[in-house]
């Protein structure tokens, strides 16, 4: 998932194919696709501005030959 401010996402099609999937505060929107179940895409909770985005479904990105980042989690609080 790679994270932009709202004003930078633009859903050009398949808006039709989309379902919204919202639990306990409600405050995040996680959308899946009804045909396939694929995740495209979400709201977070903790940053409602801005969009995660699966980055294996937009257009002419290949990725498989994406390098993925690396998270410490052991050092969150």
């Amino acid at each position: 998932m790679h994270r932009v401010k709202a004003e930078q996402f633009t859903l050009i099609t398949g808006e039709e194919y989309l379902t919204l999937y919202q639990f306990h505060t409600k405050t995040a929107k996680h959308y899946f696709c009804k045909v396939c179940g694929i995740y495209p895409f979400h709201r977070p909770r903790t940053a409602p501005e801005l969009y995660a985005i699966n980055v294996a479904c937009l257009e002419g990105v290949d990725s498989l030959k994406l390098e993925p980042g690396l998270i410490d989690g052991r050092s969150y609080d």
